[in-house]
Protein backbone atom coordinates (compact mmCIF):
# COMPACT_ATOMS: atom_id res chain seq x y z
CA UNK A 1 0.00 0.00 0.00
CA UNK A 2 3.00 2.45 0.84
CA UNK A 3 4.32 1.55 -2.35
CA UNK A 4 1.44 2.34 -4.34
CA UNK A 5 0.89 6.03 -2.47
CA UNK A 6 4.62 6.99 -2.96
CA UNK A 7 3.91 6.14 -6.34
CA UNK A 8 1.12 8.30 -7.18
CA UNK A 9 3.19 11.33 -5.45
CA UNK A 10 5.89 10.61 -7.40
CA UNK A 11 3.60 10.80 -10.71
CA UNK A 12 1.66 13.81 -9.36
CA UNK A 13 5.00 15.59 -8.36
CA UNK A 14 6.34 14.82 -11.99
CA UNK A 15 3.06 16.16 -13.89
CA UNK A 16 3.27 19.17 -11.69
CA UNK A 17 6.97 20.20 -12.99
CA UNK A 18 5.91 19.49 -16.62
CA UNK A 19 3.16 22.11 -16.37
CA UNK A 20 5.27 24.27 -14.47
CA UNK A 21 8.06 24.32 -17.12
CA UNK A 22 5.65 24.63 -19.71
CA UNK A 23 4.44 27.76 -18.14
CA UNK A 24 7.32 29.07 -18.30
CA UNK A 25 8.52 32.22 -20.68
CA UNK A 26 10.32 30.87 -23.34
CA UNK A 27 13.21 33.55 -23.74
CA UNK A 28 12.51 36.32 -27.29
CA UNK A 29 14.80 35.78 -29.86
CA UNK A 30 17.08 39.21 -30.51
CA UNK A 31 15.33 42.03 -32.89
CA UNK A 32 17.10 42.05 -36.01
CA UNK A 33 17.54 45.08 -38.23
CA UNK A 34 16.08 45.10 -41.41
CA UNK A 35 18.15 46.16 -44.23
CA UNK A 36 17.64 49.01 -46.48
CA UNK A 37 15.64 48.63 -49.24
CA UNK A 38 17.73 49.87 -52.33
CA UNK A 39 15.88 52.62 -54.30
CA UNK A 40 17.45 53.70 -57.55
CA UNK A 41 18.28 57.23 -58.07
CA UNK A 42 15.41 59.31 -60.21
CA UNK A 43 16.84 60.51 -63.32
CA UNK A 44 17.72 64.16 -64.05
CA UNK A 45 17.31 65.90 -67.08
CA UNK A 46 18.90 68.80 -66.22
CA UNK A 47 22.66 69.76 -67.91
CA UNK A 48 24.23 70.99 -70.99
CA UNK A 49 24.36 68.90 -73.90
CA UNK A 50 25.94 67.87 -77.71
CA UNK A 51 25.17 65.93 -80.23
CA UNK A 52 24.62 64.70 -84.09
CA UNK A 53 21.27 63.73 -85.91
CA UNK A 54 19.93 62.80 -89.34
CA UNK A 55 17.06 61.82 -91.03
CA UNK A 56 14.43 62.69 -93.80
CA UNK A 57 12.57 65.97 -95.18
CA UNK A 58 9.62 65.92 -97.57
CA UNK A 59 7.30 68.44 -98.59
CA UNK A 60 5.70 70.82 -101.08
CA UNK A 61 7.00 73.65 -103.25
CA UNK A 62 5.23 75.74 -105.80
CA UNK A 63 6.17 78.31 -108.13
CA UNK A 64 4.03 81.69 -108.96
CA UNK A 65 4.28 84.44 -110.66
CA UNK A 66 1.92 87.06 -113.05
CA UNK A 67 1.58 84.67 -115.77
CA UNK A 68 0.91 81.50 -113.38
CA UNK A 69 1.66 79.05 -111.42
CA UNK A 70 3.46 75.52 -111.37
CA UNK A 71 1.11 74.33 -108.91
CA UNK A 72 2.26 72.52 -105.68
CA UNK A 73 4.63 69.70 -106.46
CA UNK A 74 6.96 67.17 -104.59
CA UNK A 75 10.31 68.09 -102.67
CA UNK A 76 12.34 65.30 -100.45
CA UNK A 77 15.91 64.43 -99.54
CA UNK A 78 18.34 63.95 -96.69
CA UNK A 79 19.56 65.90 -93.14
CA UNK A 80 22.83 65.29 -91.55
CA UNK A 81 23.76 67.72 -88.99
CA UNK A 82 24.78 68.63 -85.39
CA UNK A 83 22.42 69.61 -81.99
CA UNK A 84 23.08 71.67 -78.80
CA UNK A 85 20.96 72.55 -76.10
CA UNK A 86 20.58 73.15 -72.29
CA UNK A 87 17.56 71.46 -70.22
CA UNK A 88 16.01 72.66 -66.64
CA UNK A 89 14.14 70.14 -64.53
CA UNK A 90 11.59 71.10 -62.16
CA UNK A 91 9.89 68.20 -60.60
CA UNK A 92 9.03 66.06 -63.71
CA UNK A 93 8.15 69.27 -66.20
CA UNK A 94 11.78 69.77 -68.28
CA UNK A 95 12.19 72.91 -70.11
CA UNK A 96 15.00 73.21 -72.90
CA UNK A 97 16.41 75.46 -75.48
CA UNK A 98 18.06 73.79 -78.41
CA UNK A 99 19.52 74.52 -81.77
CA UNK A 100 20.65 72.61 -84.65
CA UNK A 101 22.49 73.17 -87.73
CA UNK A 102 22.45 70.83 -90.57
CA UNK A 103 23.46 69.86 -94.30
CA UNK A 104 20.11 69.43 -96.33
CA UNK A 105 19.31 67.69 -99.77
CA UNK A 106 15.81 68.39 -100.09
CA UNK A 107 15.38 69.00 -103.40
CA UNK A 108 12.19 68.95 -106.12
CA UNK A 109 11.45 69.86 -110.10
CA UNK A 110 8.63 70.30 -111.88
CA UNK A 111 8.01 71.37 -115.89
CA UNK A 112 4.28 72.04 -115.28
CA UNK A 113 2.64 75.28 -115.86
CA UNK A 114 5.09 78.47 -116.19
CA UNK A 115 7.93 75.75 -116.49
CA UNK A 116 6.41 74.03 -119.26
CA UNK A 117 9.70 75.12 -121.58
CA UNK A 118 12.31 73.65 -119.19
CA UNK A 119 12.63 72.33 -115.78
CA UNK A 120 12.27 74.10 -112.76
CA UNK A 121 13.83 73.00 -109.26
CA UNK A 122 13.34 74.18 -105.85
CA UNK A 123 16.49 73.63 -103.12
CA UNK A 124 17.27 73.56 -99.95
CA UNK A 125 20.95 73.14 -98.60
CA UNK A 126 21.34 74.12 -95.23
CA UNK A 127 18.52 74.03 -92.46
CA UNK A 128 19.25 75.62 -88.67
CA UNK A 129 16.30 75.72 -85.77
CA UNK A 130 16.58 77.44 -82.64
CA UNK A 131 13.62 75.85 -80.56
CA UNK A 132 12.09 76.36 -77.13
CA UNK A 133 11.25 72.54 -75.48
CA UNK A 134 8.82 71.46 -72.66
CA UNK A 135 8.79 67.73 -71.58
CA UNK A 136 7.06 65.75 -68.98
CA UNK A 137 10.41 63.04 -67.09
CA UNK A 138 8.89 59.17 -66.85
CA UNK A 139 12.29 58.83 -65.07
CA UNK A 140 14.50 58.29 -68.04
CA UNK A 141 12.15 58.63 -70.57
CA UNK A 142 11.11 62.27 -72.00
CA UNK A 143 8.31 62.74 -74.24
CA UNK A 144 8.72 66.53 -75.63
CA UNK A 145 6.86 69.64 -77.76
CA UNK A 146 8.77 72.21 -79.21
CA UNK A 147 9.22 75.06 -82.15
CA UNK A 148 10.20 78.28 -82.79
CA UNK A 149 12.35 79.31 -85.58
CA UNK A 150 13.65 78.06 -88.64
CA UNK A 151 16.53 79.03 -91.15
CA UNK A 152 17.46 77.95 -94.17
CA UNK A 153 18.34 78.67 -97.81
CA UNK A 154 15.92 78.55 -100.72
CA UNK A 155 17.59 77.81 -104.22
CA UNK A 156 15.41 78.75 -107.32
CA UNK A 157 17.08 76.98 -110.37
CA UNK A 158 15.60 77.44 -113.80
CA UNK A 159 16.76 77.66 -117.86
CA UNK A 160 20.49 77.74 -116.46
CA UNK A 161 20.00 80.60 -114.30
CA UNK A 162 19.41 80.72 -110.20
CA UNK A 163 18.94 82.78 -106.83
CA UNK A 164 19.66 81.61 -104.07
CA UNK A 165 17.86 83.50 -100.94
CA UNK A 166 18.51 82.89 -97.30
CA UNK A 167 15.16 82.86 -95.31
CA UNK A 168 13.42 82.59 -91.73
CA UNK A 169 10.49 81.08 -91.00
CA UNK A 170 9.42 79.13 -88.29
CA UNK A 171 8.86 75.33 -87.46
CA UNK A 172 6.73 73.30 -85.24
CA UNK A 173 6.87 69.29 -83.50
CA UNK A 174 7.88 66.88 -80.98
CA UNK A 175 9.58 63.59 -80.24
CA UNK A 176 11.00 61.44 -77.29
CA UNK A 177 14.03 61.15 -76.10
CA UNK A 178 15.65 58.49 -73.97
CA UNK A 179 18.42 58.07 -71.45
CA UNK A 180 20.80 55.30 -72.29
CA UNK A 181 23.58 53.85 -70.63
CA UNK A 182 25.96 57.07 -68.38
CA UNK A 183 25.71 60.47 -70.23
CA UNK A 184 24.49 59.15 -73.35
CA UNK A 185 20.77 59.93 -74.52
CA UNK A 186 18.79 59.07 -77.92
CA UNK A 187 15.84 60.89 -79.41
CA UNK A 188 12.87 60.84 -82.44
CA UNK A 189 11.42 63.93 -83.18
CA UNK A 190 9.50 65.44 -86.09
CA UNK A 191 9.24 68.89 -87.18
CA UNK A 192 7.15 71.13 -90.01
CA UNK A 193 9.32 73.70 -91.27
CA UNK A 194 7.83 76.94 -93.25
CA UNK A 195 10.63 78.75 -94.52
CA UNK A 196 7.82 81.14 -96.32
CA UNK A 197 9.06 81.74 -99.90
CA UNK A 198 12.17 82.53 -102.36
CA UNK A 199 12.57 84.02 -104.98
CA UNK A 200 13.54 83.40 -108.97
CA UNK A 201 14.52 86.21 -111.43
CA UNK A 202 11.14 87.81 -113.07
CA UNK A 203 9.51 88.49 -109.49
CA UNK A 204 8.68 84.81 -109.65
CA UNK A 205 8.20 83.23 -105.79
CA UNK A 206 8.87 80.37 -104.93
CA UNK A 207 7.96 78.47 -102.06
CA UNK A 208 9.11 75.97 -99.21
CA UNK A 209 7.07 73.45 -97.00
CA UNK A 210 8.88 70.86 -95.44
CA UNK A 211 8.46 68.08 -93.32
CA UNK A 212 11.52 66.39 -90.92
CA UNK A 213 11.63 63.21 -89.03
CA UNK A 214 14.85 62.57 -87.54
CA UNK A 215 17.08 60.77 -84.80
CA UNK A 216 19.91 62.04 -83.01
CA UNK A 217 22.48 60.82 -80.41
CA UNK A 218 23.22 63.22 -77.22
CA UNK A 219 25.81 63.31 -74.97
CA UNK A 220 25.22 65.22 -71.42
CA UNK A 221 27.87 67.09 -69.77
Amino acid sequence: MKRVVLAGALAVMTMTGVANAADMRRPQAMPVKAEPVYMAPVYNWTGLYAGINAGYGWGRSDWNNAAGSTGRFDIDGGVVGGTLGYNWQAGQTVFGLEGDMAWSGIKGSTSAGICALGSCETRNNWLGTVRGRIGYSFDRVMPFVTGGLAVGDIKSSAFGISETRTKAGWTLGGGVEVALAGPWTAKAEYLYVDLGNGSYPGATDTKFRTNVVRGGVNYRF
